[in-house]
């Protein structure tokens, strides 16, 4: 699945539908859910009318697996793709459009949860009250914007509008208004105790790709991007908007020349860099430091740890560099523009328009009430996490899903000790990394605490500020702290699943956790095929490129030898290799080496949880059904988990941003497992074909 990770913490897997914005208003009924695509599965858990036999398995097996679903799915009106994440993802989304619609119909008690969560969504669904406040929730910043002065002043109020809310989609980058980001998580090198990591940020766009590629597209992106920085500037009453605008991507410009690459920003090796707090002004000078870590509540750390460190002295030169009127602009500009979904409806329009429709090829706009419904999530994930799995998720499918993740462990330690090309010092090493693997499967063991956090039923715009505001003191207070090992990064609700390296810790969400993922009354094979490989990939995370530098601690550190190092890096390079070649659009090939972690965990995964689906048989044939074998099923399960539709512009930024490959390139993982030729009997010459000595194994 697809992986949304803080490299050094995080391997997500992630889809068609990630976090959205706000629920229904309670007077508004919520529709059926759209569907993704219909499709129809037999008691194997196959798909068979998405089968397309016109095509050889052995030329393209996603197009086998999947053509016949491609030839007639339509991607919806309000998404950039379609295909199963979709379809868990609408399931999922009724359902927690039901919860907090239902949480005030007992008039529940001032504070509590149900009471916070019904106001919030109240607050969201009044438009009324939303175009009466206008930019009243965002005047204090924008006056001390205004009020600048002096580089300490600028210094101030960057370092007062940090956050902890690091892209989802791509953690490398932190693409908002701050110029940088902050991440709390265990040292690499002293896993017991939390540290600050600080991260470079600063791009409107969604990378540095967009702001520095001669490609045509990217060109008019930036064109595109300039009328909407002038557009929202002119609707908040800017003076000089168009100039202004041309200002800010000319700052954002060089602002994204002075990132470092995906790539760069995913080695560990170039990232863990403990600075103490006091040198900041002598190895980044440019920004006072001491006014903006005060302003951030960073002041009292010893350390922060430059996750890129010249792209950070970079980042602190241009503060110095550049006017400071442009530096203004620039702040007032990603004011309205992060606020902007939750402001009058012009900015709203303003914001999808280019975020939306131009970024992503999305035709409409999502539903007020589907919007709603992911701002809920996001602000107050937890306390509807607690209603998710209190009512959708019982007790056997958690321990289904357990005893997977069992056999499937069992079969990844067992599998090490086949491995002959492996050392048994570095075995014994990777054999004790999956005996301490801690795996939360539903949901976690303690809950988020909301009782700081206010909540007003009038009030979107400050709900989502204060909600920030109580995340990132919830970051802060991890500080020098004990590591807590049990802490999720997802809720109950969310269709993903997510790995930490450091913690050494696997998640896995309830709502990833249903049809056609896991189907408790499915064949063995489809669920192996699909959760299985899930699981398998977010497992096979600790091993793949990051995950193998740390230890069974989380401790950044070697525990290869040198001959079983090589061996490792060589085939990773030879997976890499595999990708390169595919092409996404005309003349845009995926970057396999920004994709390789992705890569290796589906190809480690997929193997692994193949080893569980026969060691799960105890010894007997698998049942042949509808003309299938159990192989065959389970092949197609984990291709047809991967069938997805996406539109041009979404693809694209994918590919330039993204560490994960597109779902159609991810489905053809299949060609590096001998047990796919035996299912499958694809012939030398067809264009998956690998000659056996070519095919990745990893793990």
């Amino acid at each position: 699945m697809q992986r949304i990770r803080w490299i050094f913490t995080a391997a997500v897997l992630g889809g068609a539908s990630t976090l959205a914005a706000m629920p229904a208003a309670p007077q508004q009924a919520v529709p059926a859910t759209d569907s993704a695509a219909q499709e129809t599965r037999s008691a194997s858990g196959v798909d068979l009318a998405g089968i397309d036999h016109a095509v050889k398995p052995g030329d393209d097996f996603n197009s086998y697996a999947n053509g016949a679903w491609a030839k007639t799915a339509e991607i919806p009106a309000d998404r950039s793709s379609t295909g199963v994440f979709l379809k868990v993802f609408e399931k999922a989304e009724k359902r927690n459009a039901e919860l907090i619609r239902d949480a005030g119909k007992s008039n529940p008690a001032a504070g509590t949860n149900a009471r916070k969560i019904a106001d919030y969504y109240a607050a969201f669904m009044d438009e009324a009250a939303i175009e009466k406040h206008g930019l009243e929730p965002i005047k204090p910043v924008l006056a001390k914007i205004d009020a600048i002065k002096s580089p300490a002043d600028l210094a101030s109020v960057l370092g007062g509008t940090l956050r902890a809310d690091v892209d989802p989609v791509n953690a490398t980058n932190f693409n908002t208004e701050n110029l940088f980001g902050l991440f709390v998580s265990q040292n690499m090198d002293d896993p017991s105790h939390s540290v600050p990591y600080l991260l470079q940020g600063g791009l409107g766009m969604p990378g540095r790709d967009y702001y520095l590629s001669d490609d045509k597209a990217m060109a008019e992106f930036r064109t595109q991007y300039q009328a909407y920085i002038a557009g929202l500037l002119k609707q908040a009453g800017v003076a000089d908007a168009d100039t202004k605008a041309k200002a800010i991507l000319a700052l954002e410009t060089k602002i994204a020349s002075a990132q470092a690459p995906v790539v760069d920003s995913q080695d560990v090796h170039k990232a863990n860099n403990p600075w103490a707090e006091s040198s900041f002004a002598k190895r980044a000078p440019g920004l006072d430091w001491a006014a903006y870590f005060k302003a951030a509540g960073l002041d009292k750390q010893e350390t922060i740890v430059a996750w890129q460190p010249e792209a950070i002295a970079k980042l602190s030169a241009l503060t110095a560099s550049e006017p400071l009127q442009t530096w203004k602009d620039y702040l007032t500009f990603h004011t309205l523009n992060h606020s902007a979904l939750l402001l009058p409806k012009v900015y709203a329009d303003l914001a999808f328009d280019f975020y939306g429709h131009t970024l992503q090829g999305t035709p409409k706009q999502r539903d007020r009430w589907k919007r709603a419904i992911g701002f809920t999530n996001n602000d107050l994930g937890d306390a509807v996490g607690q209603l998710y799995v209190k009512r959708y998720f019982p007790a056997s499918s958690k321990q289904q899903v357990q005893q997977m993740v069992h056999n499937i462990m069992a079969a990844f330690d067992e599998h090490v000790d086949t491995l002959d090309w492996m050392t048994p010092a570095t075995k014994q090493k990777a054999k004790a990394k999956i005996a301490t693997l801690k795996v939360g499967v539903g949901y976690p063991e303690t809950w988020r605490d909301y009782g700081k956090l206010e909540i007003r039923p009038d009030d979107a715009l400050g709900n989502h500020l204060r909600a920030e505001q109580h995340e990132y003191h919830h970051q802060l207070a991890k500080l020098g702290k004990p590591v807590d090992r049990a802490e999720w990064w997802m809720t109950p609700q969310t269709v993903n699943a997510v790995n930490l390296p450091l913690q050494n810790a696997l998640n896995f969400p309830a709502a990833i956790l249903e049809a056609p993922f896991f189907d408790p009354k499915a064949d063995a094979a489809a669920n192996y095929g699909s959760i299985g490989a899930v699981i398998g990939h977010e497992i096979s995370h600790s091993f793949d490129n990051t995950g193998a530098e740390f230890d069974a601690q989380g401790r950044l550190a070697n525990w290869w030898t040198p001959e079983d190092q090589a061996h490792f890096k060589a085939a990773g390079q030879r997976l890499a290799e595999q990708f390169n070649a595919y092409e996404a659009l005309p003349g845009l090939h995926l970057n396999g080496q920004q994709t390789l972690g992705e890569n290796i965990a589906d190809v480690s995964g997929l193997a692994i949880a193949y080893a569980a689906y026969q060691k799960s048989l105890g010894g007997k044939p698998a049942a042949v059904i509808d003309g299938l074998t159990g192989d065959q099923r389970f092949f197609l399960a984990f291709a047809q988990s991967w069938r997805t539709k996406t539109r041009d512009a979404a693809l694209r930024q994918q590919v330039v941003t993204n560490e994960h490959a597109p779902g159609q390139f991810r489905a053809q993982t299949v060609r590096n497992l001998d047990a796919w030729y035996d299912a499958f009997k694809p012939k030398a010459g067809e264009k998956l074909y690998l000659d056996p000595k070519d095919r990745v194994k990893i793990w």
